[in-house]
């Protein structure tokens, strides 16, 4: 009802302003207090290598597995972070009594990024492709031991070995043993699609790879929204990057002598752990004059891994010597088989006809471990009369050359696969070790499962390839971690090469 009276143009303009203003200054100080105690739900992460490809079935760098393992794609089991195996696409299984029959029950409700249903069949086509004679995965040796592959129905799978495999369920949690489709495993290398909490989304070469998260994903959901993995090769750009926050974390942080420096500052978190990493270095012993064992031994004995370790690594690192990890409880200390002894070296070569020493060749990878390390033993080398000619390789031009073309001397390399060994029972191995009763002894091994007889042959292959001298035992690498002390859950241990964002958070 009007009561005939009109207020001025001005005063209900002036009204009008003035609680305008009001409601202004309360949304904004609403926003204000959002913003500033909103968690972020994006995140960088630092990387020192780039992947050469993003299909962990069809490539041997660690790389691919830090960006793709449990992130965009999964397998039957998976690694957690404490080194155990969980399930991932099968929720349970059944083991028959004579250890030859896996029958796993797989997830319902599973698709794949590109909106496919998983099923069993996407199973049966992984494994069978990973273990065909033109399979081109890494670690195909994981599969070799499966007779059959068979589809029960769209939700149950039966996997039938040929002799048992105490280690089949650790086998599938391996980064090489995840489960494609039919319809896109051909995109894996480039344009990868999975089951996992986050989907592939932009890779711009050079420089980062970006993923997403997966809201239709079959599981507990990812936090983040966004992860971006930006690889950044020179130590002191990584260094700087995270103290401008255009980094967020670097798990591996590859400059080591920095790390006093991010303890003293409340606005990171250092965690050293441990790591599946083997740091060795590696011989071609197919290559004179490294197939003589007594070579191979002095080199070994031409080693001071101290001083590796400390001007390397700046002290960070677990002594090795053998190729095992020493947080695990079969390892075995070796070290006494490979002491530094100049003098001893000296002897063995010209015991084996080299009293003059001999040169060759030792080809570096990027990682800052193997340039820093490089130096090192060559000067060491040098000492004994074995001079080195050094070549500093890219990635790519590493994996041509010496991983696959395997034409090097020397090199140096962190194996990071979980518990594999069992590479030298490989004769085609870019190492090319040979040895007929080791390669027996792993084929005893996976037949296996008692945990006791396990211990006893993993013991007796490291003592048998450091009796050999196979390679050069170096150290155990550490996982020196920086990260931001706001972020959550990021692995403090590495058991397998992942950055597993799964559970990763940034606090309120």
């Amino acid at each position: 009802m009007s009561t005939g009276k009109k207020l001025p143009t001005s005063a209900v303009s002036g009204s009008w302003r003035r609680g305008l203003a009001a409601v202004a200054v309360t949304v904004a100080a609403v926003l204000s207090v959002g913003t500033a105690f909103a968690a972020k739900t994006d995140i960088t992460i630092g990387m020192q290598l780039e992947p050469p490809n993003l299909d962990p079935t069809g490539g041997a760098a660690a790389a691919i597995d830090e960006v793709v393992y449990a992130n965009i794609f999964e397998g039957l089991t998976r690694f957690g972070s404490d080194g155990s195996v969980k399930p991932a696409l099968a929720s349970s299984w059944e083991i028959s009594e004579d250890g030859l029959t896996y029958t796993f029950k797989l997830r319902t409700g599973v698709s794949f990024h590109d909106g496919s249903r998983f099923d069993a069949n996407d199973v049966k086509f992984s494994l069978d492709r990973a273990r065909a004679d033109d399979s081109t995965n890494a670690q195909k040796q994981l599969f070799t031991g499966i007779d059959t592959v068979e589809v029960i129905d769209p939700e149950t799978v039966k996997i039938t070995l040929a002799q048992p495999n105490g280690a089949l369920l650790f086998n599938l949690a391996w980064g090489d043993a995840i489960v494609l489709s039919p319809d896109s495993f051909d995109r894996a290398r480039t344009e990868p699609v999975g089951t996992g909490p986050f989907r592939f989304s932009k890779w711009a070469q050079g420089d980062r790879i970006e993923i997403v998260r997966n809201d239709e994903y079959w599981g507990e959901p990812a936090k983040l929204e966004k992860a971006t993995f930006k690889f950044i090769s020179e130590p002191t750009a990584a260094f700087a990057s995270l103290m401008a926050g255009d980094v967020d974390a670097f798990p591996v942080f590859p400059a080591p002598e920095n790390l006093p420096q991010f303890e003293a500052d409340p606005r990171f978190t250092v965690v050293v752990g441990s790591t599946e990493g083997e740091t060795i270095l590696s011989t071609n012993n197919q290559q004179a004059p490294f197939d003589n064992v007594l070579v191979r031994q002095a080199v070994a004995h031409a080693i001071d891994r101290k001083a590796i370790i400390d001007g390397a690594m700046f002290g960070y690192g677990t002594p090795i010597g053998t190729h095992f990890a020493p947080h695990h409880p079969s390892y075995v200390d070796l070290l006494g088989n490979s002491t530094y002894d100049p003098e001893k070296a000296k002897a063995l070569l010209k015991e084996a006809g080299l009293e003059n020493g001999f040169s060759t060749t030792l080809k570096l990878p990027p990682p800052s471990y193997a340039r820093r390390g490089g130096e090192i033993i060559a000067a060491q080398l040098r000492a004994v009369g074995i001079e080195t000619e050094i070549s500093n390789l890219e990635w790519a031009q590493w994996l041509e050359q010496v991983f696959r073309g395997k034409d090097f001397g020397l090199t140096i390399v962190s194996h990071t696969e979980p518990m594999d060994i069992g590479i030298y029972a490989k004769p085609d191995y870019y190492f090319q070790y040979d040895n007929a009763d080791f390669q027996k002894l792993i084929t005893d091994l996976e037949s296996i499962s008692d945990p006791d007889q396990r211990s006893e042959l993993l013991k007796q292959a490291q003592t048998i390839i450091s009796e050999d001298y196979v390679n050069g035992y170096l150290f155990q690498l550490a996982k020196t971690g920086v990260a931001s002390a706001n972020i959550v859950g990021l692995w403090e241990n590495a058991p397998t090469q992942a950055n597993d964002l799964t559970a990763v958070y940034w606090k309120d």
